[in-house]
């Protein structure tokens, strides 16, 4: 078991362990225009072009994901998912899966309790498809494919969640006013 004191040592070193990656990347670039002095001068111009194309995106990104953090609460949006309009519940799970952080598994025991409280098969399906699009990434993929393209791409995934939806609740939904539990004492 670690003492207080090894953990504070740990700790003390840490700034110094985020030096580790840019250091051996100045090495390899180091050996590398020792080697081949030309290619080097070339591969920099080239990551000095991709860091300038995406240094703005990168800020933009930052701010999106403070503010996502700090004004918006992805649990409060998942209370819709069980009341309302058909169209409302679809939109309020879409909104949510796009906006929702963090990795997925931590998703899973909220949106099972969401279903254990009655909420459709159907509307966690268009959740979990609409995680692929994420705001504080857009920028950067406009950065990259162009408006075109990522808003076509970002209008199919969300069109596509809705028939995803469909699909998966005409397999799944159970009858209005029953309960997950009623499945399992059928089994």
């Amino acid at each position: 078991m670690l003492s207080r004191r090894s953990i504070k040592e740990f700790l003390k070193t840490m700034p110094l362990l985020r030096l580790v990656f840019p250091a051996l990347v100045l090495l390899v670039y180091l050996a590398l225009w020792h080697a081949d002095p030309e290619n080097t001068l070339a591969a920099l111009q080239i990551s000095f072009k991709i860091l300038t194309r995406t240094l703005l995106p990168i800020c933009i990104i930052f701010l999106l994901i403070i503010g996502l953090n700090v004004f918006l609460r992805p649990l409060h949006l998942l209370k819709f998912l069980a009341q309302g309009t058909s169209i409302k519940k679809k939109f309020f799970a879409a909104v949510a899966g796009i906006i929702s952080a963090g990795p997925i598994y931590a998703w899973y025991p909220l949106l099972k309790e969401l279903r254990e409280k009655g909420a459709e098969d159907s509307l966690v399906a268009v959740f979990l498809v609409n995680r692929a699009v994420k705001p504080f990434l857009l920028p950067m993929m406009i950065s990259f494919f162009g408006w075109t393209f990522s808003l076509a791409f970002t209008l199919l995934i969300v069109a596509g969640s809705i028939g995803v939806g469909a699909v998966v609740g005409a397999l799944s939904d159970r009858p209005a006013g029953s309960h997950p539990s009623d499945e399992r004492r059928k089994g």
